[in-house]
């Protein structure tokens, strides 16, 4: 039996992000054939650093058997963080070092750390909200310059990244969902979360689940739903989430005259009930890259509405597992949602089809291919070592 890959994953997360849950969900399934630790960031001014994680993240990386170190932060761009990252990885000496997202690239590639390790680097997408947004893009490019491979999570994703890097050091892998957490919600949960949403039996219920950022759209859907509801007024519309953009989002709810039937959950740790409470699943978004939330609404057999953007088209088929509009288009999207809620065939045949589909992104395939993608990292890293000496 050959020695188990020693992998390094660095990723700033706070929150179990769609990322954050793949990462754990790899690393718990790829034991014993690697060795995974975590490393990811604590502001020190907001908690003292400690042994025992106070991040949801860390907590959950934890509480899967997995081990993590944390690299206290004094403020933003704290310089020390790059000496504690190189003592860690001295310490560690990792096969592969895995980097998520924009702050970690820039760490791996500002460290050096690369140097002497195969790097990896997850490219999660890239939006647009702000100038600063902009300017991360940017420094995240120059960042990615130098991974020996970039992991990106659509074609789409792959054709921006093709304009910095080879295609041969690209490659597109989509995230994954288990169906096993859906199949496991009983009607008893169901009920007992209608009756603490205070829906009734007879009402129908869409759920979007999302950051509440601007480029996620909650503010088209819910234009969109003052449509619905004129056509089916027993309709509620539940979002799950939270973000910068909530109380602008609740405001536009009351002023449409919808405060009664719009629900705003904020971020709840037991997703998957959520989506088994609801009749279909509404994805606004104005940009993706392979969104885990349509995963989930397809592993919990519902029928999807979702914009034509990033690796959405790639994942479901217009027609044939979901219905897709183009982004920012209200009167289309509303004109979807009321087709789902009026056509019980059409619903019962996409939900169909998008739950036989989503078998295609299970753990297990996720796990082989990353699996290939380190054996031969580490392979042809033993080559050069051997070459050298």
């Amino acid at each position: 039996m050959s020695a188990p890959i020693k992998l390094l994953a660095i990723m700033e997360a706070g929150r179990v992000t769609g990322p954050a849950k793949n990462l754990i969900e790899f690393a718990r399934r790829a034991r014993p054939a690697v060795e995974t630790c975590i490393v990811t960031f604590q502001r020190e001014a907001a908690h003292p650093p400690s042994p025992i994680p106070h991040l949801p993240f860390a907590s959950a990386a934890q509480e899967a058997g997995l081990e993590v170190e944390i690299i206290p932060e004094r403020y933003r761009f704290d310089r020390r963080v790059i000496s504690l990252l190189r003592e860690i990885v001295e310490r560690r000496a990792p096969d592969v070092i895995q980097s998520h997202n924009v702050k970690s690239h820039f760490l791996v590639r500002w460290s050096g750390i690369m140097r002497a390790h195969g790097w990896i680097a997850f490219h999660h997408g890239y939006t647009t909200t702000d100038w600063k947004m902009r300017l991360y893009n940017q420094l995240d490019r120059w960042s990615l310059t130098r991974a020996d491979r970039i992991i990106t999570v659509s074609r789409a994703s792959a054709r921006q990244m093709a304009r910095i890097a080879g295609e041969d050091r690209i490659t597109v892998l989509h995230n994954s969902i288990s169906i096993d957490s859906f199949a496991a919600i009983s009607q008893e949960e169901v009920h007992a979360l209608r009756a603490k949403l205070e829906i009734a039996a007879d009402e129908r219920v869409l759920i979007a689940v999302g950051r509440l950022s601007h480029e996620k759209g909650h503010a088209d859907l819910i234009s969109a739903f003052a449509s619905v509801v004129k056509a089916h007024p027993q309709t509620k519309l539940v979002i799950v989430g939270d973000g910068p953009e909530r109380n602008s989002l609740e405001h536009r709810a009351r002023s449409s005259g919808l405060a009664n039937r719009v629900i705003f959950t904020g971020q709840v740790d037991d997703a998957p009930v959520y989506y088994c409470m609801a009749d279909a699943f509404v994805l606004p978004s104005h940009s993706e890259g392979s969104p885990n939330a349509l995963l989930e609404a397809m592993a919990a057999g519902l029928p999807v509405v979702a914009t034509r953007v990033g690796g959405v088209p790639e994942i479901v088929a217009d027609k044939e597992s979901a219905l897709l509009v183009a982004a920012r288009d209200r009167q289309a999207m509303a004109e979807a949602v009321i087709r789902l809620l009026t056509d019980e065939k059409l619903s019962q045949s996409l939900a169909a089809a998008a739950r036989e589909k989503v078998k295609d992104y299970s753990p297990e395939s996720r796990l082989q291919t990353l699996l290939e993608i380190y054996r031969r990292m580490v392979s042809a890293s033993n080559q050069t070592n051997t070459q050298t000496v």
